[in-house]
């Protein structure tokens, strides 16, 4: 079943049909140094709209969402402006890479040390997935694991969103 609801920024009520959200403050980010060694400037969050997902190695969860998020960076590369990128909550830099590796996650990953994660939501369900607009707002953040096609869909959103 699709999730048909979606929550904004992390509250507890779901958005209905043909409400307007206000977006939230825009989102200030540090330098993030990606788990390969690059980096991503706090500058660069406001030109193209993003997906951010939250994760961890151990969590089963996240390893069925995370194949549904590596489908959507592969879609998106070469198509419409999209940021994906995956903020690990394990502290072991190899341990995540392995992760990856053996998984065939390419999208960007770094870690966070729940900094990050406090800059976007309260909440501490992982995967948590939470979507930027193009000038750096929170839209949405959203809990749990997310079907394939909900997570492919979240491109379709944020062209919505940001046109």
């Amino acid at each position: 079943m699709k999730r048909r609801h979606l929550l904004l920024a992390g509250a507890a009520a779901p958005l209905g049909p043909g409400v307007a959200a206000q977006p939230a403050a825009v989102v200030d980010w540090p330098t993030i140094t990606l788990v390969d060694g690059s980096s991503i400037s706090p500058e660069s969050w406001r030109t193209q709209p993003a997906v951010v997902v939250f994760w961890a190695t151990w969590c089963a969860f996240c390893k069925r969402h995370n194949a549904h998020v590596e489908a959507l960076y592969r879609a998106s590369r070469g198509a419409a402006p999209l940021r994906v990128l995956g903020l690990a909550l394990d502290r072991d830099v190899q341990a995540v890479q392995q992760s990856m590796a053996r998984n065939g996650y390419s999208f960007p990953v770094a870690l966070d040390d729940g900094s990050l994660r406090a800059r976007l939501t309260s909440r501490r369900m992982i995967p948590m997935t939470c979507l930027l607009d193009r000038q750096g707002h929170l839209l949405q953040a959203i809990p749990g694991e997310m079907a394939a096609d909900d997570v492919l869909g979240l491109a379709r959103q944020l062209q919505r969103h940001t046109g």
